[in-house]
């Protein structure tokens, strides 16, 4: 299945066709021995739609076809939108990366920090230095996840009601007080860890902006892009369009449908989730990747300027390191050795340290349901890969996809 007609021939963009179609060959066996139930991609070059294809089902149970229009859940692929919005407020002079996370949220102005202990019989310090904007776009602001399972302060946000999901009865500022209640994993700016920042971060749009995130992102953003599914939900009238969540079951190593699970996009949220909550389709997606390849600009409509844009896709870690000298070896959506982080997400310093092809300086980032985009400058591509399993370690999907693409490559 074609997602979009490409626009141009795959030699006159570089590309070898025969290996191109290689892409499909490895993702066709993913569906065909139930890994995956579906999957879709989008590559372009220049601005120009190379490739575009698709396989299996919306819903495999019921046998309901793949569309070319599905909506997805892009669960962390939210994140550089998020990133986005703020640094739209950012170019407007309302904040700087160096301003205490406080200043715009008080309730992070007494913040503890875990030292030693237990779950139970934790020794907490003071915070050294306060949480600052670029902690929380950068993720070393010291907050985590419940789903990390890793550390005591893990423990306390499950026990607080955040694991996988939020509780359900919180809006977006009542998070963001709960969340700024439990201590912090490491001193902010010490560490690098996977983390709330970003749902933190979509908090401090609402009160910078004055306007609930949603409408901030559908104004600024989805509006101006022409990213018409792009949302926090998905309106009654297109249930149809959504494809089923998916999870690996450990024994088979098949894909199983989470039917609850699935169901978590159907409805408005009680939080809205700027780290996490967003459903989009492949073209909407490949609208927003194609205005960062352009420097913040896609027809005619600016967001961010040329020099913001180079600046969020480089590395902000400190000292120029990578995630495995600043980051704890825990769960994230990307591999660590070789890769720094940005404003937007992941930022490759080193291919080859990384293992993985790819261009110094090509910026991405990848969801829960192992969804996964990126943007080389260097190459001048986009990719957007979607489909649905839970969790995004399940394979190798992100990497395969860019060893992929670039065999294919031979201008």
């Amino acid at each position: 299945m074609n997602l979009l007609e490409a626009d141009v021939d795959p030699a006159e963009a570089g590309f070898d066709a025969e290996r191109l179609a290689r892409i499909d060959t490895h993702f066709e066996r993913y569906v065909a021995d139930g890994r995956l139930a579906s999957w879709q991609i989008a590559l372009s070059r220049g601005g120009k739609l190379v490739h575009s294809s698709g396989r299996g089902h919306l819903d495999r149970e019921a046998a309901t076809p793949l569309l070319p229009d599905t909506i997805w859940r892009i669960f962390s692929m939210s994140k550089p939108i998020t990133s986005v919005a703020a640094m739209i407020l950012h170019e407007r002079g309302l904040f700087e990366l160096h301003d205490p996370v406080s200043t715009y949220l008080p309730e992070f102005s007494d913040q503890r920090v875990w030292r030693s202990g237990s779950t139970v019989r934790s020794v907490l310090e003071p915070v050294q230095n306060p949480i600052e904007m670029w902690h929380l776009m950068t993720h070393t602001s010291g907050l985590t996840y419940g789903f990390m399972n890793a550390h005591p302060v893990d423990h306390m946000y499950r026990a607080a009601g955040f694991d996988f999901d939020t509780p359900t009865q919180m809006d977006l500022a009542e998070l963001s007080v709960r969340v700024a209640e439990l201590p912090l994993l490491f001193q902010p700016g010490s560490e690098w860890n996977y983390s709330m920042s970003t749902d933190i971060l979509g908090r401090v749009v609402e009160v910078l902006s004055g306007m609930p995130l949603d409408e901030f992102m559908r104004t600024e953003i989805f509006e101006p892009l022409g990213m018409v599914d792009t949302g926090f939900f998905v309106p009654e009238g297109q249930h149809h369009r959504v494809a089923q969540l998916y999870g690996h079951h450990p024994g088979t190593g098949l894909a199983f449908p989470l039917d609850a699970a699935g169901r978590g996009s159907l409805a408005p949220p009680a939080a809205l989730l700027g780290g996490g909550g967003l459903v989009s389709t492949t073209s909407d997606y490949v609208r927003f990747a194609e205005m960062l390849r352009r420097g913040g600009e896609l027809d005619g409509r600016r967001l961010l300027a040329p020099r913001t844009v180079r600046y969020m896709a480089s590395n902000h870690l400190p000292g120029n390191a990578d995630l495995s000298a600043y980051g704890r070896p825990l769960f994230s959506e990307t591999t660590f050795d070789g890769v720094g982080f940005g404003l937007l997400g992941s930022v490759t310093l080193d291919p080859v340290k990384a293992k993985v092809p790819g261009s110094v300086g090509d910026f991405g980032w990848g969801g829960a349901a192992s969804t996964f985009f990126w943007v080389d400058p260097v190459e001048d591509l986009t990719c957007v890969f979607m489909t649905q399993l839970l969790p995004s370690n399940t394979h190798p999907i992100s990497s395969m996809i860019k060893q992929l693409v670039h065999q294919a490559l031979v201008d």
